[in-house]
């Protein structure tokens, strides 16, 4: 037996006194009515209503019913709307990550939009590398991420891609620093810095690969992991790291590679088959962000963000 179903029959049979009003605002037959409220008294054991030629009254042991009828009902319907939000996005806790170098106005923008979208949600985000995203969506730890590509990682869905350029970080007095732009060829013989292999061993090689093949050939690879570290290197005298445009800093400039011979490839993605209304709404958020505050550009967009966007869904 559906208790709730017929706890709400019982209750509008109690709030009308009469059984056929009762069965013409539930829209059922009154016979079909009389039927489920001898079963839910079978049920309880007890009698339920006094049914006299007028009308309905409750019984004792119907008045003490109905009172916990109501709050039963109440947490119920409380408990439907809350799964609902959660169903649309609107609610709950997402679990995502965002890589290093992302830049904070794009992570601020994402955090924004995302709250824009579903404030009565929670987005949990952490600061991962690809690798380790890699990993956490493939286990379950994490719900959807933002990671560079290549992402040889099986099992996932990605959003489309974005390209990050990428350019030199230079000491301000270094002699490339005049220039609006540099070309790739004019780093050759130059120390370079680049996050660790580790973290992304395919886009690490991808990228050493796409400067070789526009003319530059560095001296050393250096492997800095933090901005710190990486400007320190910088400051040094000896290196240029190859980032994307970074926040002002003093003692250092950043000038775009010539062309653009060189980005990094950045999408949304999350586990295959996963991608329910809060991943869509991160995934959204994560793509106006990244065009309007990561310095990204999109090549072309081959298919929607999602067969639905995100917006059709109900918040």
């Amino acid at each position: 037996m559906d208790l709730l179903l017929h706890l709400r029959y019982f209750r509008t049979v109690a709030e009308e006194a009469h059984f056929g009003r009762a069965a013409e605002r539930l829209r059922i037959a009154q016979p079909s009515l009389s039927q489920r409220i001898q079963r839910l008294e079978r049920e309880l054991g007890v009698r339920l209503f006094d049914r006299t030629s007028r009308g309905t009254a409750l019984t004792p042991a119907g008045r003490l019913v109905l009172a916990e009828a109501d709050g039963l009902l109440e947490a119920a319907d409380r408990l439907r709307a809350a799964v609902a939000r959660v169903q649309s996005g609107a609610a709950g806790t997402l679990r995502a990550a965002v890589p290093p170098q992302l830049g904070g106005a794009a992570v601020a923008a994402l955090l924004t939009g995302f709250r824009d979208r579903s404030p009565g949600g929670t987005l949990e985000l952490r600061e991962l590398t690809t690798a380790d995203q890699s990993a956490e969506l493939a286990a379950g730890t994490l719900d959807a991420g933002i990671v560079r590509h290549p992402c040889p990682a099986p099992g996932l869905g990605f959003g489309p891609l974005l390209h990050q350029p990428l350019g030199a970080l230079l000491a301000a007095d270094d002699p490339l620093a005049d220039r609006d732009e540099v070309a790739a060829a004019e780093l050759t013989g130059r120390e370079l810095v680049l996050f660790p292999r580790a973290t992304a061993p395919a886009l690490h090689d991808e990228t050493l690969t796409a400067c070789a093949r526009h003319g530059c050939t560095p001296a050393a690879v250096h492997e800095a992991a933090g901005a710190d570290f990486t400007r320190a290197l910088v400051l040094s005298g000896a290196a240029a790291a190859l980032v994307p445009k970074p926040a002002p800093e003093p003692g250092t400039v950043w000038r775009p590679l010539r062309g653009t011979p060189v980005t990094w490839r950045t999408s949304a993605a999350w586990p295959q088959g996963r991608d329910g209304p809060a991943v869509r709404i991160f995934a959204e958020a994560a793509y106006e962000a990244l065009l309007a505050h990561a310095g990204m550009f999109a090549a072309r967009l081959e298919r929607p963000l999602f067969p639905r966007p995100a917006s059709e869904f109900p918040l």
